[in-house]
């Protein structure tokens, strides 16, 4: 299986998976892991729930044009806009607007402040090779060689994808709100640009 963890990810990703030789299934980038992490973290700040009982995910490039998925995103099965409604402690006009640059931009801050970013990627590193190691089934945002889904082909990007000792075991075919989908394909088609550049 190979890893990897370096920016672009989606591009060298991509990358890897036409010049490796790799199944595609093989080849997988760190993706949008730590932002979902971020965005699950900065979610159960909002609403004072511990972030492993926040679900929703970071998709698409991982970068300036990523997407969250709004629309899927869940405490308890309950959607986060009726969730904050009924709950005492937090703002029911949760600015998403503000949630969602806070997580895009994070990275921009970390090397603004201390000139890189090394232990928040660890971590994602650490869980996706736990995964794998392990065995775990476990669903994760990791970049991987996406043909078909949303009508999206020859790219890598990140979508929730079941990682075990196969690496991508399946890609799951989430269900996306209109808007999202829109998201995912600029993304998508923003990432093409760039590796039609490349010539392979």
């Amino acid at each position: 299986i190979l890893l990897v963890v370096t920016n672009p990810v989606d591009i060298l990703t991509y990358v890897t998976c036409k010049i490796s030789g790799f199944p595609p299934n093989r080849v997988l980038g760190s993706g949008t892991v730590l932002d979902t992490a971020r965005f699950r973290y900065l979610l159960g700040e909002h609403v004072n729930i511990d972030p492993r009982n926040v679900h929703g995910y970071i998709i698409g490039e991982h970068g300036d044009t990523e997407a969250a998925t709004w629309s899927l995103t869940n405490i308890a099965g309950i959607p986060m806009d009726v969730y904050c409604k009924e709950c005492a402690g937090c703002d029911e006009n949760i600015s998403r607007h503000n949630i969602y640059n806070e997580v895009k931009n994070a990275a921009y801050e970390i090397i603004k402040r201390k000139g890189a970013t090394y232990y928040a990627v660890a971590l994602a590193v650490r869980r996706i090779v736990e995964a794998i190691i392990r065995d775990e089934n476990s669903i994760l945002t990791v970049s991987s060689f996406i043909n078909g889904l949303y009508g999206i082909n020859d790219v890598c990007l990140s979508l929730p994808t079941i990682v075990n000792r196969n690496g991508i075991e399946k890609v799951l075919n989430i269900p996306l709100s209109e808007k999202e989908t829109e998201y995912l394909t600029l993304s998508a088609n923003t990432l093409k640009k760039i590796i039609r550049t490349l010539k392979l």
